[in-house]
């Protein structure tokens, strides 16, 4: 490969708009395994750019660090399912109370009446506080 397309820390981490602190923690993650260059120097290539935007994508989508190593442990992330299964179901239930936030904040905004008043709202309230010891 030629040296013009190896790129250092400081211009992998410009180039994604990262600290270059973030990829050297990405790296003792297990995430990131770089070239060395004669004297230790850190030497990205042309693959290493897609498995920065990999893991950016894969942030994007909540998924944290460790899920991360692990989908990308081997050269097909399909190979764990199960994980990626699990996490579609956390990302239903957080779409859900997102919507429910979304419709009760909606719901404010359009409710004439004070919201203590509101009877929708009074009602989302008192759905939400846990029952008490029996």
């Amino acid at each position: 490969m030629k040296s013009s397309e190896e790129l250092t820390i400081g211009e992998l981490a410009e180039r994604f708009g990262l600290a270059t602190h973030v990829l050297r923690h990405w790296e003792n993650m297990g995430l990131l395994t770089p070239a060395r260059r004669a004297g230790g120097q850190r030497s990205y290539e042309p693959a290493d750019l897609e498995r920065v935007a990999l893991i950016l994508m894969g942030k994007e989508a909540g998924f944290t660090l460790g899920e991360l190593r692990t989908l990308l442990s081997t050269s097909n992330p399909m190979d764990h399912r199960d994980l990626l299964r699990r996490h579609v179901e956390e990302m239903e239930r957080r779409i859900s109370r997102a919507r429910a936030a979304k419709e009760l904040i909606e719901h404010a905004l359009a409710c004439p009446q004070p919201f203590a008043e509101c009877e929708h709202a009074r009602g989302r309230i008192a759905a939400r506080i846990p029952p008490g010891p029996s």
